[in-house]
């Protein structure tokens, strides 16, 4: 009977013991840089810098984008502008990341834009290529003229 008794508090002790371990593990590798500027020219809408801002959970990922390149002519409501950011992907073809979510955005400021929902593998390296903005049914199309700072995001 004694034996019994030290083998349930002897597995009680390892399954705690394992489940401390686990909750003590590293989590996933994040994208890095998380944060990033480049450049973009929108022709007769305006240029200017981005700042992009990434995140990641496992094969989903999402990038948001604040740019002083496109500025509203009027009062914009949230999740009013649809946005599609092209990214080069791994130095040979592209990966688009696309989304209306936004918020407010008042007469005369920047727009802002995302977060952009995408799909990426371990290992993905991202450069933003062009962004095409469509605001009230008018669609900006936006080309970067620098390389991404600090570099790519990895995911």
């Amino acid at each position: 009977m004694r034996h019994g008794k030290t083998g349930i508090g002897t597995v009680l002790g390892v399954g705690l013991a394992v489940a401390g371990t686990l909750a003590m593990a590293p989590s996933a590798v994040a994208v890095t840089p998380d944060t990033a500027t480049i450049s973009f020219d929108c022709g007769s809408y305006g240029s200017g810098t981005a700042t992009l801002t990434a995140t990641q959970d496992g094969t989903a990922a999402t990038i948001s984008v604040a740019t002083s390149a496109i500025t509203s002519p009027i009062d914009l409501g949230a999740n009013s502008v649809k946005s599609t950011l092209t990214l080069a992907k791994n130095g040979s073809g592209t990966t688009e990341f696309s989304g209306n979510a936004n918020p407010a955005i008042p007469a005369g400021s920047a727009v802002t834009t995302g977060p952009l929902s995408g799909t990426v593998a371990a290992g993905d390296s991202l450069e933003a290529a062009s962004l095409k903005v469509v605001v009230l049914g008018i669609t900006a199309t936006c080309k970067a003229t620098s390389a991404q700072s600090p570099g790519p995001f990895v995911f």
